[in-house]
């Protein structure tokens, strides 16, 4: 068995709970009325993607090799 590690985006939705997307995989979205239930959902979503791939002999992406960063940016008003 091998492990592997995915960055997670939690937003917080204003009608309440939490959005999480996958940013390695996507389309892999999923929601939860707190951050432990988002992050548990996220866990199974992922699992469910990463099998799905796996059966039809896709290319299981990882994060390796990414960078991360933020980037900020001037609006006007």
């Amino acid at each position: 068995m091998r492990y592997l590690r995915y960055h997670i985006l939690l937003r917080r939705e204003p009608e309440g709970g939490y959005t999480i997307t996958v940013p390695t995989l996507p389309g892999c979205v999923t929601f939860g009325e707190t951050v432990e239930e988002a992050t548990a959902m996220a866990r199974e979503a992922v699992e469910v993607y990463v099998e799905g791939l796996r059966e039809k002999g896709g290319e299981i992406p990882t994060g390796e090799g990414l960078l991360e960063d933020r980037l900020t940016v001037e609006v006007r008003r």
